[in-house]
């Protein structure tokens, strides 16, 4: 059989050169890097200074990636990256991929293009030792309910990512992100469709279609979760039906088990224009404050 880019690519000396093993804690918080995303776009921090921040800042030694953040993935630059979170004792455990192609576009040219171009990502997050590749489902009618052929065509996608990353122990999954993706139905009907042991979901906590009772649908699409983002209101600003303690308690009743991801950003004040030293101090207090009932919650610390 010819050699393959892929086989090339994730060839045993390169695999043994990458390291880490994709097996998630059983119990462990990890940071979304999109929680800090406020600062970056402001230019307050690059990526390559993301580790030291969860480990001085933070006490947090696990992180989410997000492909946005990636200055220049050469293999030079993904060195240092894979470096600074050794140096500061921080795992990569998931790659979120966005801007990449419509992955249920009615267009099979389309789709198959968007595939390809996740591709790199794979390569990435296996570099890094990563446990999973996020993607989105996009591309649907705007009355999804009425797209017949919706889950087909993500699933074929989905499977052509799966081929392309066997070999890799890389789980490939699928986050509530708005729209036909954010209808729990269409996702627990995705992953039957899939039906290959490295695909599931990413279950985001507070990403659901407006007026969805964030809580019910948390139950449904939680069996097949593979990864989670922590979000909700707390403190004088909880709302009842956003309550983050009352979705990690939900999230935790239900069986999950693995990497917390905290994924909040400070409410935006009407007018306000937050310097970048401002912004970072407040995405560092939502952090905390998040990372406080997951510590307490489900890690039993004070």
């Amino acid at each position: 059989m010819p050699t393959s880019r892929r086989s090339f690519v994730l060839s045993p000396v390169a695999l043994g050169a990458m390291g880490a093993s994709a097996t998630p804690a059983a119990q462990d918080i990890s940071l979304a890097a999109w929680s800090f995303s406020g600062s970056f776009f402001q230019g307050r921090w690059k990526l390559l200074e993301l580790p030291n921040i969860l480990h001085e800042k933070l006490n947090i030694h696990a992180l989410e990636h997000v492909n946005q953040f990636f200055e220049n993935p050469t293999l030079a630059y993904l060195q240092k990256l894979k470096r600074a979170c050794s140096d500061n004792g921080v795992r990569s455990t998931i790659l979120m991929v966005d801007n990449e192609g419509a992955t249920a576009s009615p267009d099979k040219a389309e789709r198959k293009q968007a595939a390809i171009a996740h591709r790199k990502w794979i390569d990435v997050a296996q570099y890094l030792g990563c446990i999973s590749v996020r993607c989105n489902v996009y591309g649907s009618a705007a009355d999804w309910k009425q797209d017949r052929d919706l889950v087909d065509r993500a699933a074929e996608t989905m499977r052509s990512l799966l081929d392309y990353s066997a070999g890799s122990g890389l789980n490939i999954i699928v986050e509530n992100h708005g729209g036909a993706s954010s209808d729990p139905d269409v996702l627990v009907a995705l992953v039957k469709k899939v039906n290959r042991p490295k695909f599931g979901l990413l279950c985001d906590l507070g990403n659901w279609n407006k007026g969805d009772d964030r809580y019910a649908n948390t139950k449904k699409i939680l069996p097949y979760a593979r990864g989670l983002s922590v979000k909700g209101t707390w403190g004088a600003d909880t709302d009842p039906a956003f309550d983050c303690e009352k979705l990690v308690r939900t999230a935790l009743e239900g069986g999950y088990s693995g990497f917390w991801g905290l994924e909040v950003t400070p409410v935006r004040q009407q007018g306000l224009r937050l310097s970048p030293d401002e912004q970072f101090a407040k995405e560092v207090e939502t952090v905390l404050g998040a990372k406080s009932i997951v510590d307490r919650v489900v890690l039993h610390r004070s």
